[in-house]
């Protein structure tokens, strides 16, 4: 078997990173969004596997469609690849069945929006359909629903976190971690985005674990809604200066888990519809790394925590096997980095069809230098290189 010798002097070698919090959006608009770009854009940004989110035209629902989605995967994905399956009140009899699935990493719920489980004789039923963690948007309905009327087509996007306001993430998750705690089913809040989230779960650590994304992490509110408008708008929202100095103690502090990008594309048109009217998601994934890396730089976490929270603690969370880790017997990712290197994020360099990131213009110190799956160089010095060859992940 021949060998490739790489050069790393003056180079980080980190465990491959892992973002687990991406909508690919694949069976779905291509124009917008695939399998094969938004993968390609992972590795240019330094990660090697990614957990897919079930959203899609074909909803992750059940085996077949999940059987269809693996065969597909492996055609098409340049990096790793784990999948969601959605979990909905028509499904939960097959939730214990699904979950154990070859390379499902999780069984992901929404507590709003389309195809969701909001009520609570439902959510308790789901948590006692199976074992593993079950990953959770936790935003009230009810009181988005409410909370809808107050506003009027054309206001300024800053409403946007006016409307799905503190309550209807804080109410969620105490709903959550109270039927949780009930039911004594393993659980995981994604994008995590107030500081009384945050605070009261450290009283569930022992069955609830947290993800925060690097967009609470980087924007604060209001004012990234006047600077970007529809280009700031996610869910849950981009909130204010206390709420991100929050969620960086609870970085720093051990109570987070995992960062993800939630990178969800959405064409232009629909990111520049009035609002409320405006499509809510943003990309991320090819950015994800470049952002942290700065902050580590700016002196915000070690390169350390920032490795524990994109490598081990996604591994963690989700048990995915043989990944987040450089040891005997894991899979040879690698991602290695240039502490040293400067440079502006463009939106020339997105490879998602949509074209735009929120973070153009946006200076990073630290930049992926090489990808590396299993032992497969995929990315050097921002060119992509081969064939796509991702694999489907298996968990535990």
């Amino acid at each position: 078997m021949g060998r490739t010798v790489m050069d790393c002097s003056n180079l980080v070698i980190l465990p491959g990173l892992i973002d687990p919090h991406v909508h690919l959006r694949d069976p779905g608009n291509p124009a917008v969004e695939t399998i094969h770009d938004g993968t390609r854009g992972a590795i240019l940004g330094g990660i090697t596997t990614v957990f897919d989110m079930p959203n899609t035209l074909e909803p992750v629902t059940s085996r077949a469609v999940l059987d269809r989605k693996r065969d597909f995967v492996a055609d098409q994905a340049w990096c790793d690849i784990g999948m969601y399956v959605w979990g909905v009140h028509d499904n939960i009899p097959a939730l214990s069945h699904l979950e154990l699935q070859p390379n499902v990493c999780a069984i992901k719920v929404f507590m709003a929006g389309n195809m969701m489980v909001d009520d609570d004789a439902g959510l308790e039923a789901l948590m006692r359909s199976g074992t593993r963690r079950v990953c959770y948007h936790s935003e009230d309905n009810d009181r988005l629903l409410e909370r809808r009327k107050l506003f009027t087509e054309g206001q300024p996007h800053r409403m946007h976190s006016e409307w799905r306001d503190v309550e209807c993430a804080f109410l969620g998750t105490r709903r959550l971690l109270a039927l949780a705690r009930r039911t004594g089913r393993p659980t995981h809040i994604l994008h995590v985005s107030t500081m009384q989230e945050i605070e009261y779960i450290q009283s569930y650590r022992d069955i609830c674990t947290a993800e925060v994304l690097v967009n609470h992490l980087t924007q604060i509110g209001p004012e990234v809604y006047d600077t970007h408008g529809g280009y700031a708008v996610m869910n849950p929202p981009i909130r204010g200066r206390e709420h991100y100095d929050a969620l960086w103690r609870a970085i720093n502090e051990g109570h987070v888990d995992c960062i993800g990008s939630d990178h969800a594309p959405h064409a232009r048109a629909a990111k520049e519809r009035p609002w409320p009217s405006t499509a809510a998601g943003l990309t991320g994934v090819q950015t994800l790394l470049p952002i942290m890396l700065d902050h580590v730089n700016a002196g915000r976490l070690s390169l350390a925590r920032m490795v524990q929270l994109m490598a081990h603690g996604p591994a963690r969370v989700y048990g995915a096997i043989n990944k987040g880790r450089i040891a005997l017997d894991y899979d040879a990712d690698f991602t290695i980095v240039d502490m040293k290197k400067k440079r502006t994020i463009e939106e020339s360099w997105i490879t998602s069809p949509c074209g735009w990131t929120p973070f153009h213009g946006y200076s990073c110190h630290g930049w992926p230098h090489a990808t590396v799956i299993r032992g497969r160089i995929v990315m050097r010095e921002d060119q992509v290189l081969g064939q796509a060859t991702g694999k489907p992940v298996f968990f535990h």
